[in-house]
């Protein structure tokens, strides 16, 4: 089983400030508060794709950031919401939280959608608090924060590209050339005993995961050698890539090869032959090469398989090859393997006003006394009286009772230093 693992930051957009306005108007003297609120933050959604089959996009770019929402505007007009951001994942990718290792979700259905980060809430604008008795409000509210967080995504999944073929006709070596594995290579049969995998990437969102497979022997459809260890993961793979030795070098015939190998597929299990199967024709830099590549093609071509020769160790001729494989990828339809480990979706916490006392010092913080503080105007009456009755019905006042504060006492909300007073 393939494990693909990367880290990202998600940074999802701040809501946009409310606007202080005021009509303007020709034959209206006395226009009314007309501040419009801030446009939401712009959030991140993560979303499964069928065409995507690795996370190996995610390793050029780590950070990604949704637009801000827009401040609002005078006529009581909106600001425009921030715009989305969305990340394309294979299906079957857990996202986890980075700091604590806990699993936020698992995305093993085709299509499924899941915002990572949410997006802030815009602020009000002034002719939100207009009022019977606050006809003229000067003040606004700030836009809310977006979400911010570190997240592991971890994509665990077989291979979408089987290699066969039998020991030492270079499948070790198509693997190590087309991809970033160093799967070890000799000159001796079986230097390959579990899979080892690669990412082959053609372009942005043009990958699959390809694997060389133990070789095969005679035998293995009953168990003999590696055996079921090995068509066990051939089940998996959506198509199979003959690799077959044209130049003989083994002295051994790579028709017959061919046609022993599926014998022992068949012998396993009969579906495994309505697999797509294309052949590669192996080793046409060793002399000799071209009278076998003709009698692959002539065996094999009017029978309905398609036949590309190449090179491993010369890496030539191998792109439409890869081409080929990941066209039958994208068109193949697969069974998904969902993570087995019980997960819970995790929430964003309401914000929290937090009241303690530390060192004889009375202290006021959290992300909404914040907000509440940098929309506060103190020189506005109305605005500061807005701030102590937001004060007093959060239950900070209260808190501050109950931990023992006199009138005259300092209190710190967020950096300020404010005199108590009833």
């Amino acid at each position: 089983m393939f494990v693909d693992v990367t880290q990202i930051t998600v940074k999802a957009g701040k809501g946009g400030d409310g606007a202080v306005a005021w009509r303007r108007e020709k034959y209206v003297p006395a226009g009314g508060p007309a501040g419009g609120d801030g446009g939401n933050g712009g959030s991140v959604i993560i979303k499964t794709d069928e065409g995507i089959h690795t996370l190996m996009d995610f390793r050029y770019k780590r950070v990604y950031k949704a637009d801000n929402g827009e401040k609002g505007r005078n006529k009581k007009q909106f600001g425009a919401h921030g715009e989305d951001i969305i990340l394309k994942v294979p299906v079957g990718t857990l996202v986890k939280d980075t700091k604590s290792g806990r699993v936020i979700v698992d995305l093993k259905n085709p299509n499924q959608e899941f915002i990572i980060a949410q997006g802030g809430k815009g602020g009000k604008g002034n002719a939100r608090y207009a009022t019977a008795t606050r006809q003229a409000p000067s003040f606004a509210q700030l836009g809310f924060k977006g979400q911010e967080r570190e997240i592991t995504l971890e994509l665990k999944l077989l291979a979408d590209v089987g290699l066969l073929g039998f020991p030492n006709v270079g499948k070790s070596t198509l693997l190590s050339v087309i991809s970033a594995a160093r799967p070890k290579i000799a000159n001796y049969h079986f230097t390959t005993l579990e899979p080892n995998l690669g990412v082959v990437s053609l372009g942005e969102e043009m990958s699959f995961v390809v694997a060389d497979i133990p070789g095969l022997i005679e035998g293995a459809g009953e168990g003999v050698g590696l055996g079921h260890d090995f068509l066990r993961h051939v089940e998996r793979t959506r198509v199979l890539i003959h690799v077959l030795d044209v130049s003989g070098s083994e002295g051994r015939d790579p028709i017959e090869d061919f046609y022993k190998i599926n014998k022992e597929l068949e012998s396993y299990n009969a579906s495994l032959m309505e697999k797509p199967q294309i052949i590669f024709a192996n080793k046409m830099d060793i002399p000799g090469a071209e009278e076998g590549l003709k009698r692959v093609e002539e065996e094999f071509i009017p029978k309905g398989y398609k036949v590309f020769s190449g090179s491993a160790a010369t890496t030539k001729n191998l792109s439409p090859l890869l081409y080929e494989a990941y066209e039958i990828v994208q068109n193949s339809p697969i069974e998904y393997e969902t993570y087995d480990e019980e997960y819970v979706e995790e929430h964003v916490e309401e914000e929290k006003i937090i009241v303690r006392k530390e060192d004889d010092q009375y202290i006021v913080e959290g992300s909404y006394i914040e907000r509440l503080l940098g929309s506060t105007y103190f020189d506005d009456r109305d605005s500061l009286r807005y701030f102590q009755e937001n004060l007093r019905k959060n239950g900070v006042i209260d808190k501050l009772r109950e931990l023992g504060i006199d009138e005259g006492e300092s209190v710190y909300i967020s950096g300020y230093e404010f005199e108590f007073f009833e």
